[in-house]
């Protein structure tokens, strides 16, 4: 994750350098927000100081922020989306053939997701609703939920905080939901409260002890 934030910064650099610049589908801003309206395709989608707006059923190759949130809507199509501070939110049925990153933010995609790399934040929740993740899910502080018939292929994994990342005093809580699948190993440097469905398949378990569960929630959730 050091090396992605290095080179995302670089980048950065670059585009605050060269100001704004519309380069065929390519979209570069240094302030201000970024929309691509339903049905629209574009390029690489990159500002500095603002939000990333992908409407329904566009398609973009990368977007990338600094301070902005990303958000997708329904039946969308893209690469990578990246931000560092902020969320990236995504409707019904994105592909996604690259992964989603975020440092301070959240992470959600809904119902039908098919993504192609990992999904990793620092400081934010993760949740995933009956989707499809070719990657693993990477964390360090935040709560984590592969809901209902997703599947991650590439395991889950909390890594230990240091003096900077760890802001949250409660543990996190992560939860397989029913019929989920996660098929590597869920492997965690801090403590965390692991509660996974009676439906619900993982690969092996380092650094916690599942509590496994009934219905739709977990108990106290």
């Amino acid at each position: 994750m050091t090396r992605t934030r290095l080179s995302f910064c670089l980048s950065a650099l670059i585009v605050l350098s060269s100001g704004a610049a519309y380069a065929g589908d390519d979209v570069s801003k240094v302030n201000g927000s970024i929309t691509v309206d339903a049905g629209q395709t574009r390029g690489d989608l990159d500002t500095v100081n603002g939000s990333i707006r992908i409407g329904d059923n566009a398609s973009v190759d990368e977007a990338k922020t600094v301070n902005g949130s990303i958000s997708v809507g329904n039946n969308s199509r893209a690469n990578r989306l990246e931000t560092v501070n902020g969320s990236i939110r995504a409707g019904t049925k994105l592909t996604a053939s690259g992964g989603l990153e975020t440092v301070n933010g959240g992470i959600f995609v809904d119902r039908g997701g098919r993504l192609g790399g990992d999904v990793s934040t620092v400081n934010g929740s993760i949740g995933l609703v009956a989707t499809e993740l070719n990657g693993g899910i990477d964390t360090v502080n935040g709560d984590v939920t592969v809901g209902v018939d997703s599947h991650v292929s590439g395991g889950i994994k909390y890594t230990k905080p240091n003096g900077i990342s760890f802001r949250q005093q409660r543990d996190p809580v992560v939860i397989i939901g029913p019929n989920a699948r996660v098929d590597g190993p869920l492997v965690f440097e801090r403590p965390v409260k692991l509660y996974v469905h009676a439906s619900a398949k993982t690969g092996a378990i380092r650094g916690a002890t599942a509590v496994a569960f009934t219905g739709t929630t977990p108990p106290g959730q």
